[in-house]
């Protein structure tokens, strides 16, 4: 299997979820779970441009879903995502 990536959801997380937890604790368990979900779909992707656009597109989908109801399930992790991703920001 050399040069093939693992499936989305057994790719490891660049930070293990505990220390997350100690690190910023105002993460939900839903917060991480999100968090979890899309990092590894990241992940999945070998391209580092391919990446930065998953990224990108999740964010602005979370921002735009968070403005208007959200449409589906991905628009809803999406959302999950970026709420995390903002309690992981320095203020």
């Amino acid at each position: 299997m050399t040069g093939k990536r693992p499936p989305a959801g057994d790719a490891p997380l660049p930070v293990d979820v505990a220390r997350l937890r100690r690190q910023f604790p105002a993460l939900t368990d839903d917060d991480l779970d999100a968090y979890a979900t899309v990092t590894r779909r990241i992940l999945a992707v070998a391209d580092p441009a391919d990446r930065a656009r998953i990224t990108r597109e999740t964010l602005a989908r979370g921002r735009a879903a968070r403005a208007a109801p959200p449409r589906d399930d991905e628009d809803r992790l999406a959302v999950r995502y970026l709420a995390a991703v903002e309690k992981m920001q320095p203020r």
